[in-house]
């Protein structure tokens, strides 16, 4: 549990999630697509899916390569999210024809490059939240006002850790080469799953029962069902086994990694998330760029305007890195977690060179609406942040 921003007010209570419609996600674009060039933009609709399932569908329906489709961000498989993929030398004919089970394509434009990680704007959400508190229309303003004004807390949250929640002890095992630790996480533990197959099969791993695990494995487990399968023809040869994991899951867990470490980072600087010190590494929220704080009061003022923030550390190979008691704290938490930046040099095309991100965003345009127990709220975010750590502020259910 991350320490609120907003801790002096009570919380509203309520559940998010509650059906997919609850929780409706729409990328902002950081450009429209010129109509013209080798690549096609393929604007979606997905429900109840990630953005990786959704992209395998479509690529096997076109009959493309899965390393061929670009997107700007990953979004969650819980809620209904309308998002741009690209593809190359398909007709918009063809992809408009489309039917598949969970995505639904909704508009085809041509552009001259491929879409990349990171070409987003932000995003606009349309959140229902149930069940909230009497007292929520009093409190609501109250929270929205601090959070404007210092702003939310950039965490990553829970929803960055996967469905077992341990995406990043698997990206911790690969930096540390630890490939049997890898393994056994990316197995993960039989009570942290609901379904009982499922469950079954993961406790059949932990006795040793590869070839029964293998056989209970549902068929959705498609990473467990082909690391086992290379674990029952080469019994204990975990880094071999661990490779037949795709290289974006592979960078998802890396990431992961990065994530919460980023997070400690937040937790620790939460009350003064909004203030300067000598030695921080400035972010610009117009451009990304970071610049080393020399004389915090002077800079405190385009921080009170949100034109800079305090970043955090992506850690990297090649991350810049700040000085004085930022640095001192960063060491700390990569120190705790047994690491040291030369491990993020990771071979076979999963180097992570590591950058900085801003500990807090702006939130922009938020309205709501109240009937009865049932909160309507819409906002917007910068890319890369997350909902959740929104509404947590808000709710303090999670």
């Amino acid at each position: 549990m991350h320490p609120y921003l907003t801790a002096n007010i009570p919380g509203i209570g309520g559940t998010i999630k509650e059906t997919l419609d609850d929780f409706i996600v729409e990328e902002i674009p950081l450009y429209i697509p010129v109509g013209s060039g080798e690549h096609l933009y393929l604007m979606f609709e997905k429900r109840g899916i990630t953005t990786l399932e959704a992209i395998r569908r479509i690529a096997n329906a076109l009959k493309i390569s899965e390393r061929d489709v670009g997107y700007a961000g990953l979004k969650d498989a819980v809620g209904v999210t309308r998002q741009t993929i690209s593809v190359q030398w398909v007709t918009s004919e063809k992809a408009l024809a489309l039917e598949l089970d969970g995505v639904r394509v909704l508009s085809a434009i041509r552009h001259s490059n491929k879409l990349k990680l990171g070409h987003l704007k932000g995003n606009r959400f349309n959140i229902v939240i149930r069940g909230v508190s009497d007292s929520a229309q009093q409190k609501l303003p109250a929270i929205i006002e601090i959070l404007q004004k210092r702003g939310a807390p950039n965490y990553f949250g829970y929803q960055r850790y996967g469905a077992q929640g341990n995406s990043h002890l698997i990206g911790m095992a690969m930096l540390k080469r630890d490939w049997h630790k890898a393994v056994n996480c990316l197995i993960g533990q039989s009570d942290a799953v609901r379904n009982e197959e499922w469950s079954a099969a993961i406790s059949a791993y932990h006795e040793g029962e590869i070839d029964k695990a293998l056989q209970l494995f549902p068929r959705h487990c498609r990473s467990e069902r082909d690391l086992l399968q290379r674990l029952v023809t080469r019994p204990g040869e975990y880094e071999k086994a661990f490779s037949a994991i795709h290289p974006r899951l592979k960078k998802l867990y890396l990431s992961a990694a990065q994530s919460f470490l980023f997070d400690q980072v937040v937790n620790r600087r939460i009350e003064l998330i909004d203030e300067l010190m000598v030695g921080d590494l400035a972010i610009k929220h117009i451009n990304g760029a970071c610049f080393l704080v020399e004389d915090a009061a002077q800079e405190q003022e385009r921080a009170l305007s949100f034109e800079i923030s305090p970043s955090g550390p992506m850690f990297g190979c090649k991350m810049k890195s700040p000085e004085g008691a930022a640095l001192k704290l960063e060491q700390e938490i990569l120190e705790q977690a047994g690491l040291e930046l030369t491990l993020f040099d990771m071979p076979g095309g999963l180097r992570m060179e590591g950058e900085r991100r801003a500990l807090r965003v702006p939130v922009g345009e938020v309205s709501w609406s109240f009937l009865e127990d049932v909160l309507k709220l819409e906002f917007t975010l910068p890319r890369g942040s997350y909902a959740t750590s929104f509404i947590r502020e808000i709710t303090r259910q999670f």
